[in-house]
């Protein structure tokens, strides 16, 4: 692979960093995040944002910005590889009763986002699983950046592989008869990296 057509990793904006053209801003970073993401509510999103939600819990939330597509969602550095999962009772959409709890816990092939090599193998890579719940169940009062309507469930990889080996999706029963360790947002670290 020529240098020319290496990685494109992110790099940490600020949102200042102004759109241009000819030497002229026209807007800035800060103006597009607010007009593309500021539905966390979506699944997309919703997913995105536990991520970071995880990662402020474990510290590792200005370690890097979060890369697309990595066989895992966030590396401890010294410690496990997690993989991050997110459900909600509650959808963007016009509901006529709250969405089931399910979370995807399927095996997937590996993807090397330095060297663009894929690894074929189905597995599951990460080291531990945290199933975060957006819990809330009113929509007036639905607010996903207040942590408090969140809880949080902790399973090691182990656990899935030894229970559910070849399942793609867990409910939250299902989850539930596992045992996980469950939390709030201040038991998280301690909960992943025990």
């Amino acid at each position: 692979m020529t240098a020319e057509l290496g990685a494109i990793l992110p790099r940490r904006r600020t949102g200042e960093e102004p759109l241009h053209l000819d030497g002229s801003a026209h807007g800035n970073l800060l103006g597009f995040w607010s007009w593309a993401y500021s539905g966390l509510v979506g699944n997309t999103l919703r997913g995105a944002l536990a991520e970071y939600i995880v990662a402020l819990a474990l510290g590792v939330a200005g370690e890097g910005p979060r890369v697309d597509w990595d066989s895992v969602d966030i590396r401890v550095p010294g410690g496990p590889k997690v993989e991050v999962k997110s459900s909600a009772y509650l959808q963007e959409w016009d509901q006529a009763r709250l969405s089931a709890i399910t979370f995807s816990i399927a095996p997937a092939e590996g993807w090397d986002t330095v060297t663009g090599a894929i690894d074929p193998a189905r597995l599951r890579r990460a080291d531990v699983y945290v199933f975060c719940l957006l819990k809330h169940q009113d929509k007036k009062t639905l607010d996903p950046l207040d942590l408090a309507q969140w809880s949080f469930y902790v399973l090691p990889t182990s656990v899935l592989d030894e229970h559910r080996p070849g399942q793609r999706t867990l409910s939250l029963s299902s989850l539930l008869s596992l045992d996980p360790v469950h939390t709030d947002f201040a038991g998280l670290r301690a909960a992943v990296l025990h």
